[in-house]
């Protein structure tokens, strides 16, 4: 008897729980994601350069091609707990372009950005201005095409490219395919990838930083260039190149290098805040350049 009423009892409690549980969970808001696309081409003139502020969180991906225009090329992501809010968010989440005769401006628009939304949707509602959402951006571009490019937190593609480029972002894990041009990019936190696919750098300077994170720099055995590279802080530099040695009267150590590469030539800084600088040959240069 007693028996049977302990048994009773556990069903009791277990029957209590699953009542609660059940509660807890309906009342928990769902989550629901919708997805849209948006591509834009526009002309580009000689000397072009290109602008994008990217979402706070998002991907850019920029491709060098031989059309003399500019694809722009959005996957649009925005999460809500219902499909009344998914709607009102999709309507104010996207990019705009404004194109000027030497300039093509790409700006991210979305719930985050007040100014826009008091212009284009005045009855907004306050609850959704939180809300999270994400734009991948694939531009195809000219190759010799400026930029300037900053980017909140997301992976960073950049290839077939030789223009003056300034890049910014926050946190990334990136890939640099490069040829030539002038580049100053600076990432907040990451892993970056320095690929130099020709021996020499047709332009003039390249300089990297990344304040925490590892920053690879991967180049020919053939390469000619002037570089420093520089660990401020925590860290060290991991030197796998053959044909380098130290400017006159400067000598090597864990955190600083100021050398000649091969014959020397343009120059190129790469440097770490705290983290791993690593200095390696690319096995096969001319590979890396067909990778998508």
């Amino acid at each position: 008897m007693r028996t049977f009423f302990n048994f009773t009892l556990i069903l009791s409690i277990l029957s209590v729980i699953a009542l609660l549980s059940s509660g807890v969970f309906a009342q928990s808001p769902q989550t629901l994601k919708r997805t849209t696309y948006k591509t834009e081409t526009v002309e580009a003139g000689v000397g072009t350069t290109v602008s994008i502020i990217g979402s706070p969180v998002g991907a850019i991906r920029i491709e060098g091609w031989n059309r003399n225009e500019i694809e722009i090329s959005a996957e649009i992501e925005v999460t809500a707990s219902n499909e009344s809010d998914l709607a009102e968010l999709s309507k104010v989440t996207g990019f705009l372009v404004d194109q000027g005769l030497t300039k093509t401006n790409i700006v991210t628009v979305g719930p985050h950005d007040k100014k826009y939304l008091k212009k284009a949707a005045k009855g907004f509602p306050k609850r959704l201005r939180n809300s999270p959402f994400t734009i991948d951006y694939t531009l195809k571009v000219p190759v010799y095409t400026d930029f300037v490019i900053d980017g909140g937190r997301g992976d960073f593609f950049l290839r077939g490219v030789e223009g003056s480029m300034r890049i910014k972002f926050l946190e990334s894990k990136a890939e640099m395919m490069l040829t030539g041009g002038s580049i100053q990019a600076t990432f907040g936190v990451g892993d970056v990838n320095v690929t130099m696919l020709k021996p020499s750098w047709r332009g003039r300077f390249a300089e990297v930083q990344v304040a925490s994170g590892t920053l690879n720099v991967l180049m020919p055995r053939d390469m000619n260039a002037n570089l420093i590279a520089e660990v401020l802080r925590t860290g060290t530099i991991e030197n796998g190149f053959e044909n380098i040695k130290p400017v006159r009267l400067t000598k090597f150590s864990e955190s600083f290098m100021d050398s000649i590469v091969g014959n020397g030539g343009a120059r190129m800084r790469f440097t770490v805040g705290d983290g791993s600088l690593v200095l390696s040959h690319a096995s096969k240069p001319e590979v890396a350049e067909k990778q998508p």
